[in-house]
């Protein structure tokens, strides 16, 4: 289904949403972006098997889901078996987030449901985040902090490194690695690489790009992560490439946990081929490999990337923005690239 038949059939009449996970900052934006357009229903099922049994009643005749990945919590992931079961009347599911691997979206091609996404909302939060972790793992500021809460003040710190005397490599020069170049040039890094899919034709002459992840990873005493989990992403950095880093490298990770192996990491972490690494996501989340927490030089942070109020506010308003444009017959913006075609 292209997005003007799309667009058309949600828009000829008043249709129903799906509020499938809490909308915390944007209260009065549901209001007033559907209140006039939509009939707003709440996912309030306890858990799956309930959610299945109420898609034939409450949720009857939804066409367009807003998503948040905290309804997996209740009903679990939109995986192909859920994808499956949603109602034939639903067209367009508004994930709330820059991130979509929760969301099976091949299956929802199969069954003509577009998926969109926020990005842009998240790249000041998460960009900043990976700014701390880098700044905490190469002047060893977290340790720093660790010992001088227990009274050890400098015991055993040896001197750090200077940002300036270090080059960073930044993986997907999206809208988030962007923003961290911009706020790494301020130190400034020595030198700013980066690796995407293709070059990226408005990057600032400050930043080289390498051509191949090989040349960037040769290159830079310090790597971040800024690439979506896919399939072909899954374990991207392994042992073969940290063998391809510098002795002593850094890693920064905000983007995903899986993106990485994580045993592989560990390893590195052991002999020394990575000297710290710093940490906002992990492969199965809440919980941390223990493994990872007998490193000193190792910053880990609970998947705070998005924890402010304004990206929060922001990603909620966008999500529920790509619905309005949906129900009165435009084009959302934010189309996940994968049902662009």
């Amino acid at each position: 289904m292209t997005t003007d038949s799309l667009s058309h059939s949600l828009s000829v009449s008043q249709s129903k949403v799906m509020i499938c996970g809490d909308i915390v900052w944007a209260h009065e934006e549901v209001k007033r972006t559907l209140g006039p357009l939509a009939d707003v229903v709440r996912m309030d099922s306890p858990s799956r098997e309930m959610f299945y049994a109420d898609l034939a009643g409450k949720y009857a005749g939804t066409v367009a889901i807003y998503r948040h990945n905290r309804s997996a919590d209740q009903i679990g992931i939109f995986d192909e078996e859920l994808v499956d079961r949603l109602p034939t009347s639903v067209k367009w599911i508004a994930h709330n987030g820059a991130g979509y691997d929760q969301i099976d979206f091949e299956a929802c091609k199969k069954r003509g449901i577009l998926v969109s996404n926020t990005p842009g909302a998240v790249d000041d939060a998460t960009a900043t985040t990976a700014l701390y972790l880098l700044i905490s793992t190469i002047r060893q500021y977290s340790i720093a902090e660790r010992q001088a809460r227990s009274g050890l003040w400098k015991n055993g710190l040896k001197p750090a490194h200077d940002p300036s005397a270090l080059a960073l490599g930044i993986l997907g020069l999206g809208g988030i690695g962007m923003q961290l170049a911009r706020l790494a040039h301020g130190f400034p890094m020595k030198k700013i690489y980066y690796h995407s899919r293709n070059r990226v034709c408005d990057a600032p002459p400050w930043i080289e790009y390498c051509p191949t992840l090989e040349d960037l990873l040769s290159k830079v005493d310090v790597l971040s992560l800024h690439v979506p989990l896919k399939a072909e992403t899954e374990g991207m950095i392994g042992k073969k490439e940290f063998g391809m880093m510098k002795k002593g490298a850094i890693l920064i990770n905000t983007a995903r946990g899986k993106v990485v192996d994580e045993e592989a990491m560990i390893e590195a972490l052991h002999s020394g081929q990575l000297s710290a690494a710093g940490l906002d996501v992990y492969p199965n989340e809440p919980n941390i490999n223990p493994a990872l927490l007998e490193f000193p030089t190792v910053t880990l942070l609970p998947h705070m990337g998005t924890e402010t109020q304004e990206s929060q506010k922001a990603m909620e308003v966008r999500a529920l923005e790509n619905i309005r444009l949906c129900l009165t017959g435009g084009v959302p913006k934010d189309i996940i690239p994968e049902h662009r075609s």
